[in-house]
């Protein structure tokens, strides 16, 4: 986590004075050298939820030696253009993209789990490298799935009320406020989870009420989750109670999306169109969490070969996967089916709370060579259609 002082200026309320508090600060500022081999495609921002704007997100991988990094939200790229500005100024090449969720209707994984832990027959996938000129052709696109998203949103409100009463959160009031969802930002079930931190916060405290609080409403806590809510001082302590709220609440309320998922053929079609990358994005099976935060679940790989199948029917090309969040026992069984089946190797791990690093160690690793190749390719893809279009 970068300096607090620093990231409250680089958060400010606007993409221009985050950029020209960024400019003000750079002279005084001595980055680490860069590490060929840290790289991160994945990190999400305040468009979609993340402590970091865009500005702060480019800084805060700069200042822990990453080389390149890149911005990736939910359902929204509606942070790239200040991603890029931010990049520019300090002089760090990057990538765009972003995220969605897709439903698999129509395809032999149709009704099946395969990478969303809360619901089956829709995937996670990204759309990797995007061409400057075409950012705003990927939010007209995607603005009425985010716009079915907060219909979705406000149901899952009625049920966080109707579980916990005496908080009377209300969306317009508690949880648009906490995104950037005026300015095309998407808005998760993270945002609804740190609202309802917020309101118990405000309405409990903090430490062993929280604790007791917690514990009244069915959650036993692990001894760290325990230290977390006894923290009075960590300056994000609603970050680590979100956390801790998401195991519980988020399975109680989710309700089923459905019209703010799109079909796999369109965005295939739009990809094609803007001649974007998608890729499917890996999770597989979690047993003995490799990472320690999370559950045990089973998802795509007992028909990984159908997954692939699939892929290759529908015009998929790519495939994501973070190497520390899997065992090598499913990374050489994924990367020889992506071999197979002529896949693009695309890799980053999604930042989204203060107190994860931006590095991944993994990449140190000979063995992801490709994936580092595959980072400098998708900017070079974008490099070259700036340099056809200078728009």
């Amino acid at each position: 986590m970068i300096d607090i002082e620093i990231l409250n200026k680089l958060n400010a309320p606007t993409a221009k004075e985050r950029l020209a508090n960024l400019k003000a600060i750079l002279p005084t500022t001595q980055f680490p050298p860069e590490v060929p081999e840290y790289i991160n495609n994945h990190i999400h921002t305040t468009y979609s939820f993340s402590p970091y704007s865009p500005t702060a997100a480019v800084y805060a991988a700069r200042m822990e030696g990453l080389c390149t990094a890149g911005i990736i939200d939910h359902d929204s790229i509606a942070g790239a253009r200040e991603f890029l500005a931010a990049a520019e100024l300090i002089g760090m090449p990057v990538t765009i993209g972003m995220e969605c969720r897709i439903s698999m209707d129509g395809t032999r994984l149709e009704g099946r789990r395969t990478n969303n832990p809360d619901q089956v027959g829709v995937s996670y996938m990204t759309i990797q490298g995007v061409p400057h000129h075409q950012i705003d052709r990927l939010d007209e696109f995607f603005r009425p799935y985010r716009e079915a998203r907060n219909r979705r949103n406000r149901l899952m409100i009625d049920r966080i009320n109707a579980m916990l009463p005496e908080l009377e959160l209300d969306f317009d009031r508690d949880v648009l406020p906490l995104s950037l969802g005026h300015e095309g930002g998407g808005v998760t079930e993270r945002h609804l989870m740190y609202a309802l931190a917020l309101k118990l916060t405000e309405k409990v405290g903090k430490g062993k009420a929280m604790v007791e609080k917690l514990g009244q409403v069915g959650m036993t806590l692990s001894d760290k989750q325990k230290a977390q809510m006894m923290d009075l001082e960590y300056p994000f302590y609603e970050y680590d109670l979100l956390g801790i709220l998401k195991g519980t609440f988020v399975p109680a309320v989710y309700v089923d999306a459905t019209d703010e998922c799109p079909k796999l053929p369109d965005v295939v079609a739009l990809c094609k169109e803007v001649d974007a990358t998608l890729c499917y994005a890996y999770l597989g099976d979690v047993g003995n969490s490799v990472t320690g935060d999370k559950k045990a679940q089973k998802f795509e790989d007992d028909y990984l070969e159908d997954v692939f199948l699939c892929l290759r029917e529908e015009g998929v090309r790519a495939v994501t996967y973070m190497p520390t969040r899997n065992t090598p026992g499913q990374l050489e069984r994924l990367r020889g089916l992506c071999d197979e089946y002529g896949m693009f190797q695309i890799s980053g791990e999604d930042i989204n709370s203060p107190r994860q690093s931006f590095v991944i160690r993994a990449m140190e690793n000979p063995l992801f060579a490709n994936l580092i190749d595959a980072t400098w390719k998708l900017i070079e893809h974008e490099k070259t259609w700036l340099e056809k279009c200078p728009c």
